[in-house]
This record gives C-alpha cells, sequence and structure tokens, in this order.
C-alpha cells in the first residue's frame, strides 16, 4: 500500500477526529450549558478533565501500537468518539455531562496526532517524517471545516443533533478509514530498507536519554500550553492591546491558515535541514512576534498570528519527528505518550491559567507566554543534533 495513501487516509480520519472532539466545545458550549441550566465555565471544565484523561491515556495507547501497530485501535477510537458524542447528546445534566466528556478524553488519548504518529512510525520506522508532516496538513483543516459544520448542524438540529451527527460520521467514514490502513506486518515488509544505518546508537542519543526526554517534555508542554492560550483568549488579548473586536476576530483568523503555511514549509524547504533546527526557530516565532506587538500595539497584530500560528505549525510536526529522531523507531509509540504527558496536563489549563494572567495583567499577559517560549528556546539549545 502506498504511502501517499496511506497519509491521506489517515489524515482525514485525523481531521474527524480532531473536528468532532477538540474544536467542538468552543461553539456547543454555550447551548449546552444554556440547556441544561449549568454555567458555561462547567462544560468548559468537563472538557479540561477530559483532556487530562487523554493525557493519561496516551502512554498506554502508545505501548499497545507499538506492540500491534495503530489499525484496529484507532478503530476502536472511532467507536469511542461515538460513544462520547451520543452520551453528550443525551445528557440531561452535570453527571452525564462529565461521563460524556471522559469517554470523549479516553477517544481523544488514545485516537489523536500521538496515536497517528507511532502508527506512521510503527509502519515506516525512520522514514516517517515527511508522513507525520503529510498528516497534520490535512489535520490543520480540522478547525476551518469543523467549526462551520458544527455550526451548521446546531443552527439546523440543535446542539444535540450536532452531537449525534458527529458520532455518525465517526461511524461511516471515521471507521471504515482506519480500517483501511495496513496491517504492521505487510507494511514492514514492503518498506524499504535503508540503504545505511539512520542513526548509530550514539548518535540517536547523543546526550544522556533522561536529559533528553525532560527537555522535549517541558518543550512540548510549552507548545502545548501557549497554543492552547491563544486559542482560547487571542481575541480577548487583542482586544486589550486596544483592538476593536473586528480587528481581533480578523487577526485570529490568520493562525489556522498561518499553522498550515507553517506545515508547508516544513514538507518543502526545512524537510533538508535537521528536525532540531526547525524546531529552535519555531520556538522562536512566537516571542518574537509577541515582543513586536507589544511594543507597538494592534499596527503588528497581523504579523503576530502569522509567526504564532507558522511557529505552531511545525511544532506539531516536531512533537512526532524529534523523538523519532532521539530515540529511533524502537518503543516509539510508549515514549511518545510519556513525553506528551505534560503536554496535555498544561493544555488542559492553559485556557484558565492564563486566563487569570489576563484578568491581573491584561495585555502584558503576553510576556507569560513569550518567557516561556525563550526558556524552552534555551533548553533545545542544550540538545545537540547527530552528525548525519
Amino acid at each position: 500500500m502506498k504511502k501517499p495513501f496511506v497519509v491521506t487516509v489517515l489524515g482525514t480520519a485525523q481531521t474527524l477526529a480532531w473536528a468532532s472532539s477538540y474544536y467542538i466545545a468552543a461553539l456547543l458550549a454555550a447551548p449546552m450549558a444554556r440547556d441544561m441550566g449549568l454555567r458555561e465555565p462547567t462544560v468548559f471544565l468537563a472538557f479540561s478533565l477530559a483532556l487530562v484523561v487523554s493525557a493519561f491515556v496516551g502512554p498506554w495507547a502508545g505501548r499497545t501500537i507499538d506492540r500491534h501497530g495503530g489499525r484496529q485501535l484507532l478503530m476502536g477510537t472511532n467507536l469511542l468518539f461515538a460513544a462520547g458524542l451520543a452520551g453528550l447528546g443525551l445528557a440531561q445534566g452535570p453527571w452525564t455531562l462529565f461521563a460524556g466528556w471522559l469517554v470523549l478524553g479516553l477517544a481523544m488519548g488514545t485516537g489523536l496526532y500521538e496515536a497517528a504518529f507511532a502508527t506512521l512510525v510503527r509502519l515506516y520506522g525512520h522514514d516517517s517524517r515527511n508522513a507525520i508532516t503529510g498528516i497534520t496538513l490535512f489535520g490543520g483543516f480540522a478547525s476551518t471545516v469543523g467549526w462551520p459544520l458544527t455550526a451548521w448542524m446546531e443552527t439546523a438540529y440543535g446542539w444535540r443533533g450536532a452531537c449525534f451527527g458527529w458520532a455518525a460520521l465517526h461511524l461511516v467514514l471515521g471507521l471504515p478509514l482506519n480500517a483501511a490502513l495496513p496491517k504492521v506486518r505487510a507494511a514492514i515488509a514492503a518498506a524499504p530498507a535503508p540503504a545505511q544505518p539512520v542513526a548509530t546508537q550514539d548518535d540517536i542519543q547523543p546526550q544522556h536519554p533522561m536529559l533528553v526526554s525532560v527537555v522535549l517534555s517541558f518543550v512540548f508542554a510549552v507548545a502545548w500550553f501557549t497554543s492552547t492560550a491563544m486559542a482560547a483568549h487571542l481575541p480577548r488579548l487583542m482586544q486589550a492591546l486596544g483592538a476593536s473586536l473586528a480587528v481581533a476576530v480578523a487577526v485570529g483568523a490568520l493562525v489556522g491558515p498561518a499553522q498550515v503555511a507553517g506545515r508547508l514549509l516544513e514538507f518543502g524547504v526545512l524537510r533538508r535541514v535537521h528536525p532540531l533546527l526547525s524546531t529552535r526557530l519555531a520556538n522562536l516565532a512566537h516571542p518574537i512576534g509577541a515582543v513586536a506587538l507589544l511594543f507597538t500595539g494592534p499596527a503588528l497584530a497581523p504579523v503576530f498570528a502569522v509567526l504564532h500560528g507558522a511557529g505552531n505549525g511545525i511544532l506539531t510536526i516536531a512533537k512526532g519527528t524529534l523523538p523519532l529522531v532521539f530515540f529511533g523507531p524502537q518503543g516509539y509509540g510508549a515514549r511518545q505518550g510519556w513525553l506528551m504527558l505534560p503536554g496535555r496536563v498544561a493544555q488542559a489549563f492553559a485556557p484558565f491559567a492564563f486566563g487569570l494572567a489576563l484578568d491581573h495583567w491584561g495585555a502584558a499577559s503576553l510576556w507569560l507566554s513569550t518567557a516561556l517560549g525563550l526558556v524552552a528556546f534555551i533548553a533545545l539549545m542544550t540538545l545537540r543534533a547527530d552528525r548525519r
């Protein structure tokens, strides 16, 4: 089975998974809360707990993919997504609401990017960098596709109908897509052997593996924290800087295309350089844009949005490629799960934590994400690339 077909199938399934889980709260939280007589923050609390659950499920999912490949597990996640979404559609109060989100948390922990990356590495080993980039290009359109479709279903059928609609799509579209993935043995047999070893043991682990693990975990946690904080509060942050609501919304709309542009840059130009170098550059993008924004005001808001989005797009790929570069494909899935655990927890609390900072410091709260990005860059500078 050709790699472009696998990337297309898995990328489409990932777009569905992200659109129907991570991105639905933004549009459905308000009608959910209103219909059940709850406060909107209660719905977002349930969503945050789902992200925490996904963090702790990740290592188990990765270990399972290491042993058996990702096809069967990803097919199972479609059933989990469908069950969680149907549970939300049937929720009548806080207990059933939280139960539905917790099932979705299990699905996210076993069915989003980390599981997809591990599936590709299990199939293609060292030759997975372009494939990882490919599925993130598909996933970059999750909000572009998901938000309008969620809004249309909510308008036409109500928020419960939107949940049931996404559940049905997992059964009629997502499940067949993941079922079309190749089995591990056939894929490994078909994968071409490299002409020479990709890296020696010394090259793969240029420093103590625990140091590398700590640095990567911290960098990924900063990336998740910053991207989630900006996704939740960017319009409000722009208004705190003096921009109008219309300008704030327009600036926010630039982030998604910039993420895709960053991934295309990684796929076209930066794939010729070591992933560590592209990750360092990506880590500087948000701090540079933020400092420019803080000193000039809304005039450079579009520049900030483009830099932040492009950097975040490349960092999403780095979460898949850097563990492969430093540790190799053996045990990749489980290691990826553990490396991403702090990041998923940081992601869960980012909207609340950055919201508090915004309440107390206003636009100056952007110095928080700037400082975190600079510290992550310094941490990356302690790592060195292999000789190849």
